[in-house]
């Protein structure tokens, strides 16, 4: 699947069942958007992830081994465990 960025570039990208996760990068994103999503089949969005403080975008993000969570980190040193069918978090924590 050709992934198209919505704002600035493609950092990162997931294969999931459910289509293709997409970390953006944050520099030029806007603030009260998340740049981690996931992206069905037909290229629709099915989620953007919540962000555990809206001044914050995602660095870096992995499939955790149970196949049903990600693990990502925010560029204000966030820790966060979010849900991979619906992107919500489920937990987080500050690591600064």
């Amino acid at each position: 699947m050709d992934i198209q960025p919505l704002y600035t570039k493609i950092d990162k990208t997931i294969q999931v069942n459910a289509g293709v996760i997409a970390l953006e990068n944050p520099s030029g994103f806007p603030r009260n958007e998340s740049n981690l999503y996931l992206l069905g089949h037909d290229g629709t969005i099915l989620w953007k992830a919540e962000k555990p403080d809206v001044g914050t975008f995602f660095s870096r993000v992995r499939l955790n081994d149970d196949g049903e969570t990600l693990s990502a980190y925010t560029i204000h040193g966030h820790a966060c465990e979010l849900e991979l069918r619906t992107g919500k978090l489920i937990g987080f924590t500050s690591i600064q």
